[in-house]
Order: C-alpha cells, then sequence, then structure tokens
C-alpha cells in the first residue's frame, strides 16, 4: 500500500495536470470562437462560387479550359492537411487513417504515381515515418492563416496539373460540422468538375437563354478557376483550423474531467489510508497502556 506521503504527491501531480488542460481547454475556446466565425463567413462565397461554376457548365462546353480537361488518371497528389500541435484527440489520427486508405486502394483504383503533399507537421511526421514520396511540405502555415498562402499553393497544384505532371489532385481534410464533430473528407481538387445546377425553367416554357461576357468567356474562365480553386483550398484550412480547436477544447475538456475523478479517488484513499494509520496508532497507544496495568 502507498505510504501518505506518496498518495499526497500524486495528488498534487494531478492537479498539476488539471490545471494544464483546463487552461488548454479555455485557449482553445476562445480559438475556436473566431476559426468558427471565418469558417461561417467564408463558406457563403465558396457555395456561391459553386453555383457559379455549375451555372456556366449548363450553358457552354467548358472542356477547352485547362483546368477543366479531364485525362486518364495515372499520376495522383494527394493534399494532406493536419495539424502542427498535438492533444487534439483523435483529429490528426483520423486524417492520417483515411490517407492510408487512400494509399493502399490507390493501386487498386488504376493510380501508378500517389505523390503528397502535407500542410501540418503531423502530416509530415506521418509521410517521414512511412517513408511516403512527398513532393512538397508546408512547414508553419497554421500559425499565421492567410489567403494569400492558399491562393500559391493552389497556383503551384494549378500549374503542375496544366503541365501534365499530374492527372488529378486530391484534398484531404477535417470538416468542421460542431465543437464535438468533425468529419474527415476527401474532394477532388483537380480537374475542376462544376456541379450542374438546375435552374427552373421560365413560366412561358423557354430555357434560360445564355449570357454575354465581357471581355470574353475565356477571360471569364481563366479568372474565375484559379480563384475557384483557391477558395476551397482556403475553406479546407479554416475548417481544418476549426476542427482541431474543436477538437483540442473537446480533449482538453474531458482529461479535465478525468483528472477531477482521480483526485476525488486518490483522496478517498488518502483519507482512507490516514484512518489506517490513525486507528494503528491508538491501537498501539491502547496496548501499550495495557500492558503497564
Amino acid at each position: 500500500m502507498p505510504s501518505l506521503r506518496d498518495i499526497r504527491k500524486r495528488i498534487a501531480s494531478v492537479k498539476n495536470t488539471r490545471q494544464i488542460t483546463k487552461a488548454f481547454k479555455m485557449v482553445s475556446a476562445a480559438k475556436l470562437r473566431r476559426a468558427q466565425e471565418a469558417i461561417v463567413r467564408a463558406r457563403p462565397y465558396a457555395q456561391h462560387m459553386e453555383q457559379v461554376l455549375g451555372s456556366l457548365a449548363t450553358r457552354a462546353d467548358l472542356s477547352a479550359h485547362p483546368l477543366l480537361a479531364v485525362r486518364p488518371v495515372r499520376k495522383v497528389e494527394l493534399v494532406l492537411l493536419t495539424s502542427d500541435r498535438g492533444l487534439c484527440g483523435g483529429f490528426n489520427a483520423n486524417v492520417i487513417r483515411r490517407a492510408q486508405k487512400f494509399l493502399v486502394e490507390g493501386p487498386a483504383a488504376g493510380y501508378l504515381k500517389i505523390e503528397l503533399s502535407t500542410l501540418g507537421r503531423k502530416g509530415q511526421a506521418f509521410s517521414a515515418r512511412r517513408k511516403l514520396a512527398v513532393r512538397r511540405d508546408y512547414p508553419g502555415i497554421f500559425e499565421r492563416l492567410q489567403y494569400s498562402v492558399a491562393e500559391g499553393i493552389a497556383g503551384e497544384l494549378a500549374s503542375h496539373y496544366v503541365d501534365a505532371e499530374l492527372d488529378a489532385v486530391f484534398l484531404l481534410y477535417n470538416e468542421f460540422r460542431s465543437a464535438v464533430s468533425q468529419r474527415v473528407s476527401l474532394v477532388q481538387l483537380l480537374p475542376i468538375v462544376p456541379q450542374p445546377v438546375v435552374e427552373a425553367a421560365r413560366t412561358d416554357g423557354y430555357l434560360p437563354v445564355d449570357y454575354l461576357y465581357e471581355p470574353s468567356r475565356a477571360a471569364v474562365l481563366d479568372a474565375l478557376l484559379p480563384q475557384h480553386l483557391a477558395m476551397q483550398l482556403w475553406r479546407a484550412m479554416l475548417e481544418s483550423v476549426a476542427s482541431e480547436h474543436g477538437a483540442r477544447m473537446t480533449a482538453m475538456d474531458s482529461a479535465t474531467n478525468n483528472a477531477r475523478d482521480m483526485i476525488d479517488r486518490l483522496t478517498l484513499q488518502f483519507n482512507r489510508a490516514r484512518q489506517a494509520y490513525i486507528t494503528k496508532e491508538l491501537m498501539e497507544i491502547v496496548s501499550g497502556a495495557e500492558a503497564q496495568k
């Protein structure tokens, strides 16, 4: 049975741990509020961008644009979004597990070559342990998240795709649903496949007519498609950041509750041990007094 001193030291240690986890929870809660506001602001723009592309897809043949060109998929790149830090529950484990599944199922899908691009130190550590083919790592981008970073990465991916160095690009990240729920999402970035928008016919029965483009249809697509690609990547980065803070807040809350329960158990154990020690001392005193009678 541990001594009273050992139990007291363990209680103090668990209390210190509880203070740390509680502080992590409060910090993550504050960061989550800002990250959630950012993703709520970004979602409507990204959704309207999808609607604009879908509207264009119903009116024009867009196969001539390089970012819309579909070719046999042989060389694939997976853009993996993880966090820079741990202590966030299954946030990184879930997305890494899905990446492993993608890499295993790739050859069966006809992918002859799969490369990784990692955003976040946990993804970079995963690729280093597995000795995977990494085209590029983007370190420290989550320390100061900016749209210009997403725009630069999207431009680089588009350039590689136009040069036929890649046949498809997939994006793997955690989609934020709530503070306690995140969903692993695998989406195709390139080639861009606009989702057609079903438009209601006019009341007189005529179908919608095409638009007039200024300065030209090609110029509109040249401006719209790279912006759409950058916006989708930016949205995924915001989703990942919000999911990370939500997962960390939940994990630290659970750790704080577990520490509190452990302190209660240790305190009960300490009181029982002290009671047994006092009882033993009293028995020795009584026995000594009886022996001298």
